[in-house]
């Protein structure tokens, strides 16, 4: 990490006071906040500046600090691809033409995954506060996050005098801050510590003769697996963390397991934590930002955290009327107020500005993209190894980035792509014999990119790479970057419809071309002999995606005025494709290559609609058919218990924003909240899994603006009834444009668009459309009156 100029943090300050959105940091509903110390992890307070972060609990006597590091990973041994090859892959598809999908489901698992891979992101640790003070004397107590300024304040009183702890996790300076604040002084000691692996030390303390607590550790996993057997792995990512302490008043001091501050009314904690994975020399970058500590304060420190917060945060926003009174009760009262059915507009805005806080968080330019809990993990062993699963669920935490103008924070995400890209081409060649890069269900830091799953259904998928490519084609569209395209997004797209030509094959029942043996993520049918299976000749799923990455292959060489073989055999292959949408008897979208007998018609994926959203394949106007047919499925998923889990029910709010129901969408967003929030407003699927929440976040952006249709914006496609009045501002659009609606008694009252290009676009409002021409950087308003 760089250290920081004071011209950074003069630019930093100009920010913070001249470029604020409008009515945003200043709005009182933008804070989660209690009247009692977190018990639970499910309801300490997450702070972090994308790389590092903490769960803030809260504690009165004691306060915990769980810490976190995007790249704590225990090693690589150098796992290999799996034994699989062409000749191998020939058979299990000789297997399915002859019938025999159980004996190619046992097949694809032998030969082409690595089945149970236990390898998991770990916590950093916790850091301890022990607060000489009788737990009898607290009276007031309060703790919050405020998401505009990315702070959480604990305040109470102590025998009637008032102390308050604030945390943040600074991005310009790389460090998490704790100031306490007494107007009576008070005695602490701070500890560090790290749980055990398997009954092993992970990490070793000391203080230094300077008053510096160091904890130093290296990752491992004792209890790992690897080919569903035991694979103890006893190296990984080395880390250390570094603890300073400065103080008005009082002093700082060795004490027994750490550092003791005594007879203090102020004192500022500063934790720097880096690791191995990120620099050679870690404990010399350790040192270099403590330097740049001792040359600051904390009031800089804290200014400089806020204005670069809020360059990002204050892009958009969300005001929904509601009733005010609401504000008066604690996060978690409201919550339990909504789990029993009662109305909480402000509730559903927050939970759209907690998605974008949360990606701020965890996501920035240089770190490691969000994992399956963010950044925010206390375990050794985590729930699905927090790692990156690329059947829906890496993606869905970067639905909200574009839609909600935090473009930039996408980068973390093409730059481990571009890794497992180059990675996939080894195992393309290797065990598939193709071309191009594969990209497998789930990996992990060291982007491996081998199948993994003891079973056919849950991740014998090779669906993930082309979804992938969707990302950076999307980014493309919104932000018309011709050197991202031509430099990032092309030679990405490029090396996976390279695999994907070389994978098709003939279908020698209709002659049209598919991809086998293909699954539908985690799902499973029944053959007409009983079989419960999961491979077949092409799924909807696959062949969406295929086309869809064909489609933008072909569309980048025309922008970019490329001309090769790979896309001459491309425009004839998309013509032979099966198509993805095919419709049942019963109006529903097939989801396998035939109409089957479903084991679970309430099944959590929806993948079979994949072309409808994410992909943009099928509108209203061009392919109403299908698009009532897709209403049809979505509805019978309902109706058989679907969306139990947090991030299916939000992509169910995506869904219905597309379908333009918005009914629909609300009534989603209802039982998100009663059926899977934890009291922090963490999703839970359960356990924790931070998907949902960036989910949300984008189904509100596609129920109040909608871009993939062409050269048409279609404005406030989904607005609910109960959503009267209210404001969305910063809304991002394709084609380069930032949109601003307001409406009310539910009719659209203003549009105001910025676009960074000339151009000519359609609004559509309701049945009525508008053509306007926009120039760049000039802002247009359209009303309607």
């Amino acid at each position: 990490m760089k250290r920081y100029s004071i011209f950074y943090l003069l630019c930093i300050t100009f920010l913070l006071t001249h470029c604020q959105a409008p009515g945003t940091s200043n709005e009182k509903n933008q804070k989660l906040w209690y009247t009692a110390p977190a018990e639970v992890w499910e309801e300490a307070l997450p702070v972090g500046n994308g790389r590092i972060g903490a769960m803030v609990f809260g504690g009165q006597h004691t306060e915990r600090l769980q810490l976190n590091d995007d790249s704590l990973w225990p090693g690589d041994p150098g796992w290999e691809n799996p034994e699989g090859t062409k000749e191998d892959l020939e058979k299990i598809r000789q297997l399915l033409f002859q019938g025999r999908n159980a004996e190619a489901d046992a097949m694809f698992v032998d030969k082409f995954s690595r089945k149970t891979i236990t390898r998991s992101h770990q916590t950093l640790g916790d850091l301890h506060i022990d607060f000489d003070r009788d737990i009898g004397s607290i009276s007031d107590y309060k703790r919050d996050l405020d998401l505009s300024t990315g702070i959480s304040t604990t305040s109470y009183k102590v025998k009637g005098k008032d102390f308050t702890q604030t945390v943040f996790a600074s991005h310009p300076h790389q460090v998490i801050v704790i100031a306490l604040s007494s107007e009576e002084a008070f005695d602490a000691q701070l500890k560090l510590s790290r749980s055990e692996d398997e009954g092993k030390t992970t990490a070793s303390w000391a203080v230094t003769p300077d008053d510096l607590l160091v904890m130093d550790g290296e990752v491992t996993q004792l209890g790992g697996a690897f080919d569903s057997k035991p694979a103890p792995i006893d190296f990984g990512v080395k880390f250390q963390t570094c603890v300073k302490v400065d103080t008005r008043g009082g002093y700082v001091g060795l004490a027994e397991g750490g550092l003791q501050i005594s007879n203090a009314k102020n004192a500022v904690i500063y934790l720097v934590s880096n690791s191995s994975y990120y620099h050679d020399n870690y404990l010399a970058e350790n040192q270099k930002q403590l330097e740049v500590l001792a040359n600051t304060n904390y009031e800089t420190i804290r200014d400089a955290h806020i204005a670069d917060h809020q360059s990002l945060f204050n892009r958009a926003s969300l005001n929904l009327e509601y009733d005010k009174s609401l504000e008066q009760l604690p996060t978690n009262q409201r919550l339990e107020r909504m789990r029993k059915d009662s109305l909480d507009l402000g509730m559903e805005a927050l939970l759209f500005q907690y998605g974008r806080y949360l990606l701020i968080a965890s996501s920035r330019q240089g770190t490691n993209p969000a994992n399956l809990q963010g950044l925010w993990n206390q375990h050794i062993k985590a729930p699905w190894n927090a790692d990156y699963h690329l059947n829906i669920n890496l993606q869905m935490n970067y639905w909200l980035a574009n839609l909600t103008s935090l473009d930039d924070l996408n980068l973390p995400l093409f730059d481990y792509v571009d890794r497992l890209v180059e990675n996939g081409k080894v195992t393309a060649q290797e065990n598939f014999g193709c071309r191009g890069a594969f990209l497998p269900h789930a990996t992990d830091l060291w982007a491996p990119t081998f199948l993994r799953a003891p079973t056919a259904y849950w991740g014998c998928s090779v669906g993930a790479g082309g979804w992938m490519m969707q990302h950076y084609w999307e980014h493309y569209a919104f932000t018309k970057d011709e050197d991202f395209l031509r430099n990032r997004a092309y030679p990405a797209i490029k090396e996976v419809a390279q695999f994907y030509s070389d994978w098709l094959i003939e279908d020698p029942r209709d002659g049209t071309l598919i991809s086998a043996p293909s699954t539908s993520p985690e799902n499973r049918f029944i053959q007409p002999m009983g079989d419960t299976v999961a491979t077949c000749l092409g799924t909807a799923m696959d062949q969406q995606v295929i086309a869809e990455v064909f489609e933008n292959y072909m569309a980048a060489c025309e922008i970019l005025g490329e001309k090769n073989e790979l896309l001459d055999k491309i425009k004839e292959q998309k013509e032979r494709l099966r198509p993805g949408f095919v419709l049942g008897e019963d109006g529903r979208v097939l989801e396998w290559d035939r109409s089957y007998r479903e084991l679970e018609p309430g099944h959590r994926h929806m993948s079979h609609v994949y072309g409808f959203h994410p992909g943009t394949a099928i509108t209203q106007s061009e392919t109403p058919e299908v698009f009532d047919a897709v209403k049809s499925t979505l509805d019978y998923r309902l109706a058989n218990g679907g969306a139990g889990t947090g991030w299916s029910r939000a992509w169910l709010i995506n869904f219905s924003g597309r379908l333009q129901d918005g009914e629909m969408a609300h009534e989603n967003i209802q039982l998100l909240f009663k059926k899977s929030m934890f009291s922090n407003l963490f999703d839970a699927h359960p356990p924790f899994q931070i998907d949902g929440n960036f989910g949300y976040t984008a189904g509100i952006a596609e129920m109040l603006l909608q871009s993939h249709e062409g050269n048409m914006l279609r404005i406030l496609p989904a607005l609910p009834l109960q959503w009267t009045n209210g404001t969305v501002k910063g809304l991002g659009a394709r084609g380069g444009l930032t949109v601003d609606i307001s409406w009310k008694d539910n009719e659209l009252e203003k549009v105001t668009l910025n676009s960074k290009f000339d151009q000519e676009i359609n609004l559509l409002y309701q049945q009525e459309e508008i053509p306007v021409s926009i120039k760049a950087g000039v802002p247009l308003e359209w009303s309607k009156r």
